[in-house]
């Protein structure tokens, strides 16, 4: 049993999609109960923190009610005077770069129980005016403790959130969502840096969180997991909603991924029927253990697919004996959904008598309907189920395998035909990539062409109906104004000249602003001009890229049973954390900080630390802001970071060094036994 005193506890979840469906009479309230259950359960086991790997909403602007439900959950089960016996080591304008800049477990102004920290999925991104995401206003309130978000998406740089609990020390590391491509290719271009803490780094837990594609849906729109450094231990993967959370190695990098899931059904498909978790996470020093609890109030979901053509005794003309299959196949779904459900609670010692409501399941059964059969309306058909299930309208789906004429014809069509028909490709094929076409064809004089793509594509993924008017109003505006300042003639060169001089301006200004969204920039080259330039680009990706990892999977770790995974190095010295008057909140005192761990002029590094560093040419780095001081009297302690790149000019001085990560770049030869 690991020693209570040392170790950090840590319920981890993701994609909680709150507001899914809100106004659904009968699955509105399935986001919100499986949350609020989340929340339950860590309160009773007494976790330090939550950490929630992205989409804690569903939609990217939150309704009113959505927002009032998560922060009154929050509000009851995060608050509390409960104390929190961890010391934040790092520095929180790095780590919160805000207007208040502090975890909220350390404001004066706050009573928290259960720090949240969470980084945005793609679903809840940062966006419109302002570049906010909906997790802002969470954090400005001081519920959630908003982090792991990219500056610069060309450049990204991550500095990790540093604990300490007693002996054990964390290196919390967190990217929110960036488009894949995007991000694909700045792993390629070797332009992605985490920061290590300087000093003994070796007695770092370095846990990791992204909301990235796992699986690969083309060249470049995941991530491969081999892109990510291998001196992390545990990878927390957000976005993919299938339940995978038993950590599996992976053996190229050495270290291992969990991949929670969603905590509700956004989809009708194979992966969300599976058996849905969470897990509390117990790290000490530098070994870890996780303890799965199946999530209770998840609403039942069976799948089932049937072939028609294989069920003896149909006929293609019987549609009336097609119709009764079905019927009697989707009652049987129903008991084996109610069989599940009554096998779920009896294996978490619910007690289940007369009162107890079986909840409504989901039911998909997926009809291939080739061989001469013909489909129905799925709505009418599911009318009848309207008391059984929660998904009436869409308990069936149809489709049709297709038949080697029809491969025949597509044989005869011409390959540029065939690229256009292909579902794989319209399935990938994004609006911006239309606009973006279209505005290589003409330029336009006030528009900025990468403002226009980008509320384009907010209107369309993001629902916001009023994206495309603020932009042209906002625009017509700005160039009004501008002109009528600047303009000192009213020539019409002129002022096309000084138009286009306010929108350069405008164009640096919204990708300095922006820099988390995927910006396009418009080349006006001609067309052959253009097309060569981005056929080199492709080629020159594509040699870079490197292939999938493969893995295999361990035992998996359930509550109170083995280690998941176990590595072994030199413990920290003991430091015990002494409670604070009032709320009995742990903050350290400067007896207790080492010198090690404060943040001193980094003097050049020695190239004799760190061999087999891809080198990359020097840039002087600005030393963090210093964190505001606590009204509590005591001193925000800081970390050096170790430096991962051996070609400092002279001189130069830098608070954080990086350790570039991408594919192909060289190791360090310092390696751990992870056992």
């Amino acid at each position: 049993m690991l020693p209570p005193e040392d170790t950090f506890r840590i319920l981890i979840a993701t994609d909680n999609h709150l507001g899914y469906l809100e106004k659904d009479p009968i699955r509105g309230k399935d986001s919100f109960t499986a949350f609020e259950e989340i929340l339950k359960l860590a309160r009773r086991e007494q976790v330090d923190f939550i950490l929630l790997g992205g989409d804690l909403f569903h939609e990217n602007k939150p309704s009113r009610k959505t927002l009032y439900q998560t922060m009154a959950l929050l509000r009851e089960y995060c608050m509390g005077d409960k104390p929190c016996k961890m010391e934040y080591l790092s520095d929180q304008s790095v780590n919160f770069p805000d207007r208040f800049a502090t975890v909220n477990y350390q404001d004066p102004n706050y009573n928290v129980s259960i720090p949240v920290f969470s980084i945005h999925g793609n679903h809840d991104d940062p966006s419109g005016d302002g570049n906010l995401a909906a997790l802002d206003l969470l954090s400005v309130s001081g519920l959630v403790n908003y982090f792991g978000r990219a500056k610069e998406v060309d450049e990204i740089t991550i500095s990790p959130i540093l604990l300490r609990k007693g002996n054990s020390r964390l290196a919390l590391y967190g990217l929110g969502n960036i488009r894949d491509e995007r991000l694909h290719r700045t792993f390629i271009q070797k332009k992605v840096k985490i920061l290590r803490p300087r000093k003994s780094s070796d007695v770092w837990f370095n846990l990791m969180v992204l909301h990235q594609n796992r699986i690969a849906h083309g060249a470049t729109n995941y991530i491969p997991e081999s892109f990510l450094d291998e001196f992390l231990d545990l990878v927390l993967w957000g976005h993919e909603h299938e339940c995978l959370i038993d950590p599996v190695m992976n053996q190229q990098q050495q270290f291992y991924i969990t991949q929670p899931g969603s905590s509700v059904a956004t989809s009708l498909c194979e992966g969300e029927s599976q058996l849905k978790h969470i897990a509390i996470l117990n790290i000490c020093n530098n070994e870890f253990e996780m303890e799965k609890y199946p999530l209770r109030s998840v609403r039942p979901f069976i799948i089932e697919d049937v072939v028609l053509s294989e069920v003896d005794g149909l006929r293609p003309t019987d549609s009336k004996g097609v119709i009764k299959h079905l019927n009697e196949k989707i009652t049987d779904l129903i008991g084996q959904a109610k069989e599940s459900w009554e096998q779920r609670m009896a294996e978490t010692g619910e007690a289940i008598d007369e009162n107890t409501e079986f909840p409504k399941p989901l039911i998909r059964l997926r009809v291939e309907y080739s061989g001469g059969f013909n489909s129905f309306n799925p709505q009418r058909f599911g009318q009848q189920f309207v008391e059984q299930v929660a998904n009436p309208k869409d308990i069936i789906h149809f489709y049709r395998r297709r038949s080697y004429t029809d491969n025949k014809k597509i044989a005869k069509i011409t390959p540029e035909q065939l690229a256009g028909i292909i579902p794989e490709r319209l399935d990938h094929f994004k609006v911006e990539d239309l606009i973006e076409e279209f505005l290589n064809a003409q330029k336009l004089d006030v528009l900025p062409e990468t403002e226009l793509i980008d509320a384009v594509r907010i209107f369309v993924e993001k629902d916001d109906r009023d994206a495309i008017k603020e932009f042209v109003s906002g625009s017509l505006d700005k160039t009004r104004g501008y002109l009528h300042n600047e303009a000192t003639s009213i020539d019409d060169s002129e002022l096309k000249r000084e138009a286009a001089k306010e929108k350069k301006q405008r164009l640096e200004r919204y990708l300095q602003t922006h820099s988390n969204r995927d910006a396009v920039i418009i080349d006006h080259k001609p067309s052959k001009e253009r097309s060569e330039a981005t056929s080199d680009q492709q080629s020159s990706s594509e040699e870079e890229l490197s292939a999938p990892t493969k893995i295999r999977k361990t035992t998996a770790t359930k509550r109170g049973g083995k280690k998941a995974a176990t590595t072994s190095r030199a413990a920290a010295p003991a430091r015990k954390p002494r409670a604070t008057r009032g709320r009995a909140k742990i903050v350290p005192s400067e007896s207790e900080i080492s010198e090690d761990d404060l943040l001193v002029e980094a003097t050049p590094m020695e190239t004799d630390e760190i061999e087999d560093v891809a080198p990359k040419s020097s840039t002087q780095r600005n030393k963090p802001r210093a964190a505001p001081t606590l009204s509590r009297g005591t001193r925000q302690s800081k970390l050096n970071f170790l430096s991962s790149q051996n070609d400092h000019n002279a001189g130069e001085e830098d608070t954080f060094a990086s350790f570039t990560s991408a594919a192909g770049t060289g190791r360090r030869n310092l390696r751990r036994n992870r056992g």
